[in-house]
């Protein structure tokens, strides 16, 4: 049985739920201004991955790849 559009995402560097709209045409991290080496970091860290909202800003403020217990 297909997975239902309504189960969350899980964030792969905090386990956290979240919901993915990249695929929907509008997403909240579309809004996020990430560097282009964060990027690069982040495809190679987390191939074909989304990160939740809380994750991505973390990181756009400096924060390691690994998330912190």
């Amino acid at each position: 049985m297909p997975p239902s559009t309504l189960e969350p995402d899980r964030c792969p560097r905090c386990g956290g739920g979240f919901h993915c709209g990249a695929a929907e045409g509008r997403c909240d991290c579309f809004e996020l201004q990430l560097s282009e080496a964060l990027r690069a970091r982040l495809a190679q860290r987390y191939p074909g991955r989304c990160l939740c909202l809380a994750c991505l800003r973390e990181l756009q403020c400096g924060a390691s790849l690994e998330a912190q217990a």
